[in-house]
């Protein structure tokens, strides 16, 4: 009975927490269970706190319909994101509004594990802070990290752009915090974040691509992420695009990585004589693109081979895989995408199969640059709304 009482809450609660303010009859007639049921479950929800009443709406010849929804301040969420160049950290109701944000600086060139622990750590002190928000009250942390995660016999992560190799990230950050830990791959909590709220939504078989300094992507399979058999599913910047081509940071060569992830497209740029503006990556892939728009310059030239290899790269995804769509995100990919998404439609038409790519759109991440530390905030929520 407990386990029934338990699968009928978290049936719920979804249906709740997706479809909006809804009544009691609507919830029955959603989910299957019957009236009885709902009342039942709705009155233990709103007795907990965690559902609220907001509303009635007129029924027909009847008494008016009481509206339910998840109460957003019931509780809340921390999303972490473990980037190449930073630490972001962000507290979230669980209407998902933002309600405070750390961001802390990482040197490109050193990630050390025990500095990406510290900057973790103190971001979630900071958001507390700032938030005005007790330890109680959160349901959990999630973090996206860089790398495959393995979640058994406990969370430790091989990153190898990161020279991580089992990393026990879960018990290094368990000594300096006793809020429950949820920790994932960043392409997967950005295609999770996707999947539910921004433009994955609806899909059941798509592609998030993340692009930032370097290349990697989430794989969803009849609507849930496919992390194959040793969680390392969804290593897209490893691909080969170019035999025998550059060196990539995993030390293999011809990666997409090493030719598309930030880091590479800058390199590239200044090995064909380019000089990149002064300051971070961000700044300088803006410059470079900017650069871009006048034809005959080197930026131009960087661009065009970019967009050659990144759509030919899709044009293999969507023969492969034979996704609905292909979501373009990260603060590059996204840079690349407002300038370039039509290019990269052509170049990947002009690469794959006719009818495939036929039935595939390729579009662009809703949720903008902090889609990773969003999904990563739907780790414990997921935990939350399954009981």
């Amino acid at each position: 009975m407990r386990d029934l009482r338990r699968d009928n809450r978290s049936v719920l609660l979804w249906s709740l927490y997706f479809g909006g303010a809804r009544s009691r009859q609507e919830l029955s007639t959603a989910t299957g269970l019957s009236p009885a049921s709902v009342s039942n479950v709705m009155r233990e929800l709103i007795d907990d706190g965690i559902v609220a009443e907001v509303g009635s709406v007129d029924s027909d010849g009847g008494r008016p319909r009481v509206l339910l929804r998840v109460n957003p301040e019931y509780g809340y969420v921390i999303g972490v994101d473990v980037g190449e160049t930073r630490v972001q950290v962000e507290l979230f109701d669980l209407g998902m509004t933002e309600r405070a944000k750390a961001d802390f600086p990482l040197d490109p060139r050193q990630h050390d594990a025990e500095a990406v622990v510290a900057a973790i750590l103190a971001g979630i002190s900071t958001v507390l802070t700032d938030s005005g928000v007790h330890s109680g009250s959160i349901l959990g942390v999630g973090v996206g990290v860089p790398g495959v995660v393995q979640q058994h016999p406990e969370v430790s992560v091989d990153a190898q752009t990161f020279g991580w190799r089992d990393v026990p990230l879960e018990r290094l950050l368990r000594a300096g915090t006793d809020l429950p830990l949820r920790i994932d791959n960043g392409a997967n909590t950005m295609g999770q974040a996707e999947l539910w709220f921004g433009s994955g939504r609806g899909a059941q078989n798509a592609i998030i691509g993340l692009i930032g300094s370097g290349v990697g992507a989430a794989i969803i399979s009849h609507g849930s992420a496919d992390r194959g058999s040793t969680a390392s599913a969804g290593e897209w910047g490893h691909t080969p695009v170019i035999v025998g081509g550059r060196t990539c940071r995993c030390g293999n060569v011809g990666c997409l990585e090493a030719y598309v992830g930030a880091e590479a497209m800058l390199e590239r740029y200044e090995e064909a004589g380019g000089v990149p503006a002064q300051g971070d990556q961000e700044t300088a892939l803006a410059a470079m693109l900017l650069e871009a728009g006048t034809p005959g310059t080197i930026g131009q030239k960087i661009m065009d081979e970019t967009v050659l290899y990144l759509g030919a790269s899709l044009g293999g995804l969507i023969n492969l895989l034979n996704p609905e769509r292909i979501i373009l995100g990260g603060w590059a990919g996204l840079l690349l995408g407002e300038r370039y998404l039509e290019a990269l439609r052509e170049t990947a038409r002009r690469h794959s199969l006719t009818h495939p790519f036929s039935t595939t759109s390729i579009e662009l991440c809703r949720l903008g640059p902090d889609a990773v530390a969003l999904g990563a905030a739907t780790l414990p929520l997921e935990r939350f709304l399954n009981g």
